[in-house]
């Protein structure tokens, strides 16, 4: 990690990949889609090369959250999650929740800030 003259600011080339999704659920089933995916999250923790996510809720539209997921490579996503046995319990716990379908995105670092 490089780190600049502009305090913190640092190109990363790292490797490590975030993965982000807009979940916009079913406004009706908000409650539901919470406790699955309370039982998911622990299907993506058992994936390899999982390094953590979060699941945040949209301030101005409550039924619409961000998933964001880090994987250690674009693969453990795509391959090694997707294609997994487990994706199948995965679809089938969430996917119904789902008005209209998510779209998936992937980004790599490019910079990375931390005040000093």
């Amino acid at each position: 990690m490089n780190e600049d003259r502009m305090g913190g600011a640092s190109c990363q080339n790292s490797e490590m990949i975030l993965e982000l999704a807009i979940l916009n659920v079913k406004a009706d089933s908000v409650h539901e889609f919470e406790v699955a995916f309370a039982e998911a999250q622990h299907i993506l923790a058992a994936m390899p090369g999982y390094r953590g996510h979060e699941l945040r809720e949209c301030v101005e539209k409550p039924h619409q959250y961000l998933l964001l997921v880090h994987w250690q490579t674009l693969e453990d996503h795509t391959v090694g999650f997707r294609q997994s046995p487990d994706y199948q319990r995965w679809r089938q716990l969430l996917h119904h929740f789902y008005e209209p379908f998510p779209e998936v995105e992937h980004y790599r670092a490019a910079f990375d800030f931390s005040p000093s």
